[in-house]
């Protein structure tokens, strides 16, 4: 997969370009499948932010940028449907665009749809994630992101890519995130890991990560 991991979805001029390139057409020609699911998890879910993601009503845009078509796959019915029928939905779409929320919460039923045994398959399709949406291809989240707890106990992730995400760093909304918390944060991490604020977004292709920024950001923990 092509992966473009967004702290706050396209929100500038830089973040629509690199999606572009990732896509290798115009937006315009482009079919999306939104996945919301992260919205319900958490202390903090209810059916409004799901809402808001899906019809474009959100602060983060995501569905809203002009798809040929957007549709909704949402995770928890996947298990009760026919797998061929949603797997030709998924490898019919040119870009998946998934929800923030919670990360540990998407994280089970990305597992437990069987989408997170998809992903790999997916060599051309794009990946754009969404704060939580982008953590769940991390390896760990780390205590300070844990609100809904899952059956396994533990803060892992799907590990798609070998480093860490401390999304809204220095969000206004979130007086926690600051730079300094990312560093603790990254100490008990011990791996790789990136603190990317509402401007940043991280592009991954065939291995290789690129920044994409007009904000403000901070590798931490580099490999040696």
């Amino acid at each position: 997969m092509k992966l473009l991991l967004t702290d706050s979805g396209v929100r500038n001029a830089s973040i629509l370009a690199a999606l572009v390139d990732l896509l290798g057409k115009p937006i315009s020609e482009a079919d999306a499948l939104c996945i919301p699911t992260a919205g319900y998890g958490g202390p903090y879910g209810d059916p409004y932010g799901p809402w808001q993601f899906t019809s474009g009503q959100s602060s983060s845009p995501m569905t809203e940028l002009g798809w040929k078509s957007v549709g909704v796959l949402e995770l928890a019915v996947l298990p009760d449907i026919e797998e061929e029928r949603w797997i030709s939905w998924v490898r019919e779409a040119d870009v998946l665009l998934v929800n923030g929320g919670d990360a540990l919460y998407l994280c089970h039923w990305m597992r437990k749809s069987g989408l997170a045994d998809l992903l790999p398959t997916l060599h051309d399709t794009v990946y754009v994630g969404l704060s939580a949406g982008s953590m769940v291809l991390t390896p760990r989240i780390g205590e300070e992101f844990v609100s809904w707890t899952p059956p396994s106990g533990d803060d892992s992730m799907l590990g798609v890519v070998d480093f860490s995400i401390f999304p809204h760093l220095e969000s206004p909304g979130c007086p926690e995130r600051s730079m300094a918390e990312a560093e603790r944060w990254a100490a008990k991490i011990g791996d790789p890991a990136y603190a990317i604020d509402a401007e940043t977004a991280i592009k991954v292709t065939n291995g290789r990560i690129e920044v994409v920024s007009e904000g403000h950001w901070k590798l931490l923990n580099p490999a040696s």
